[in-house]
């Protein structure tokens, strides 16, 4: 099995950006558009990395989040048209995830803007119990955790996102999506299965306390506890906007965690510079290849470079 791994596409649409939406985050996240994130973040890579993914026939492709900018409703029409027009694959070939920037304000959360909007990319194969009451500052919706059984593999998608003040990147599960979790990772159908969990900010925190509350996952050490009874696995996230591939090790054996670079930015660096990865894994489940593939700007075309380990 061959699955494509994009992020943090941050396609954007400033159409519905009227004045009265801006008097909230968005007016920090619009001045930053305005002035420094439209000049590196370009959707043509995005669209060029589509195009080499049809050439690649892979089997599934996988998007960990920050699709949009400020969680606006042109935004998810834009990625929704991405989809389903670039990509052009049917939703059951198509797991997606939210980041940060789709849970922008408390409006965009509290109405599950994301869920509505790509809901037949979030329907779980497995008939998981009625979703509890989101915790306080936690990030459950009613898609997540959702589960994809494909093969040799079960995707399981979770929301870190939630909406934070101004400056603010973290992220956090929640005791109620944790708890979803552990039962997910106990069902039989994906216990025979390699699980590849699928959010959208890192597993592996900063060292610094302080960059952990800005930017971090909240509560990573209540995740790595569950994640600590697989014998193997990927756990796949985005949000650093860079290649980078870490080891969690577990009782009997370790979990591949691995960032992708954003889809859509522009960077001198082979560990920034736009793209997606791609992962093999064999009919047994077992992880046989992890690359990367490298925008070229002016050709339009990609090359294989390694993913930093760390």
């Amino acid at each position: 099995m061959r699955i494509a791994h994009l992020s943090d596409l941050h396609l954007l649409s400033l159409e519905g950006a009227i004045p009265f939406r801006l008097l909230n985050k968005r007016l920090t996240g619009y001045i930053n558009l305005r002035f420094r994130r439209r000049a590196i973040h370009k959707p043509h890579a995005v669209h060029a990395a589509a195009k080499e993914i049809r050439r690649l026939g892979v089997d599934h492709v996988v998007i960990t989040g920050d699709v949009s900018n400020l969680a606006l409703e042109r935004e998810f029409v834009l990625v929704r048209n991405f989809l389903q027009r670039d990509l052009g694959l049917p939703p059951d070939r198509v797991s997606v995830v939210p980041g940060n920037h789709d849970a922008y304000t408390k409006g965009a959360h509290r109405s599950q803007r994301f869920s509505q909007y790509f809901a037949p990319y979030l329907r779980s194969d497995l008939p998981l119990e009625a979703p509890e009451k989101s915790d306080r500052g936690g990030a459950v919706g009613s898609a997540f955790p959702f589960v994809h059984l494909r093969g040799p593999v079960a995707f399981i998608g979770l929301s870190t996102a939630w909406p934070r003040p101004p400056l603010v990147a973290s992220g956090r599960l929640g005791a109620a999506q944790l708890r979803a979790l552990e039962r997910v990772l106990a069902h039989p159908e994906v216990r025979r299965r390699t699980p590849i969990v699928l959010q959208h900010h890192p597993f592996h925190n900063p060292a610094s306390r302080a960059k952990t509350l800005l930017e971090g996952l909240g509560d990573a050490a209540a995740e790595g506890r569950l994640l600590r009874q697989v014998s193997r696995g990927l756990l796949l996230h985005g949000h650093l906007h860079r290649r980078i591939h870490r080891k969690l090790h577990t009782e009997r054996g370790h979990i591949d965690v691995v960032g992708a670079a954003s889809a859509s930015l522009l960077h001198d660096s082979d560990e920034r510079m736009a793209g997606f990865n791609v992962y093999e894994v064999d009919d047994a489940g077992a992880i046989k290849g992890i690359t990367s593939h490298r925008f070229v700007p002016g050709q339009e075309a990609f090359r294989e470079v390694p993913v930093p380990e760390r």
